[in-house]
């Protein structure tokens, strides 16, 4: 748990300092916690540290930890493939989408919320990198896309998500984070009914520095918290189209 501590620590320092280094205020980017795989009571130490934001990317894994969390005050947000017939189970824990990227989703979540006679913010998550592997909507198609789901009175859509290219050439990466900040400014100056570019989801544990320089609000950290998983990605399942 210490370590933990420690991390967090770490975390915040880089997040400041590529604040400072942007000009921005450290005020302006938040830490959401990726708990994927991450134990309750790791995640319940890190709450327990101030962290007030935490992201899931399964529906069964919100259901697994949701008693143990239950009495913190933090924020939830779902930030993997949302499949639809898991929505009902996901609107029962989160607070915030961040991964509608197909009008069939948007289409049922609708139908789930008015069911249910509420609203539910959402981000819109936009393939910036344009790998055939990764969820999201193309670039060329987010503005039309935003425009039908903005039609849909129970999603309140606040802003866009992306996961940048995994590369070690920063410029490459950095492409993919702008490419998301210029279609947040699209979106803005199409005055949209219901949209409200606030938020820009983007940046992890390798990448976070180069997404606070170009305008993230939300950046993304699992692994640089809280250690490596013992198995990859692939071993617990498929979060690609691959």
């Amino acid at each position: 748990m210490d370590n933990i501590r420690t991390n967090l620590s770490i975390i915040h320092q880089r997040m400041e300092a590529a604040c400072k280094k942007a000009n921005r205020h450290a005020g302006d980017v938040r830490l959401l916690l990726a708990t994927k795989t991450v134990p309750a009571e790791r995640i319940a130490f890190a709450l327990e540290c101030g962290e007030r934001l935490v992201g899931e990317n399964k529906v069964q894994e919100l259901k697994g930890k949701y008693e143990v969390l239950r009495t913190y005050n933090y924020e939830s947000h779902f930030i993997g493939h949302l499949q639809t017939n898991k929505i009902k189970d996901a609107l029962k824990y989160v607070t915030c989408i961040e991964s509608v990227d197909r009008l069939d989703l948007a289409r049922k979540l609708d139908q789930r919320l008015q069911f249910e006679g509420r609203s539910m913010d959402i981000l819109v998550q936009v393939n910036s990198s344009f790998e055939e592997s990764k969820f999201g909507i193309d670039p060329a198609d987010a503005i039309p896309f935003i425009r039908e789901v903005a039609k849909y009175d129970t999603l309140a859509i606040r802003g866009l998500m992306t996961i940048g290219l995994f590369s070690a050439e920063e410029e490459k990466v950095r492409r993919c984070f702008r490419l998301l900040k210029n279609i947040r400014q699209q979106v803005i100056e199409e005055d949209i009914p219901n949209v409200e570019m606030r938020e820009l989801s983007m940046g992890m544990s390798g990448d976070l520095e180069i997404a606070i320089e170009e305008g993230a609000t939300i950046v993304r950290v699992g692994t640089a918290i809280f250690g490596q998983r013992m198995y990859p990605d692939s071993y617990y399942w498929n979060e690609s189209k691959r």
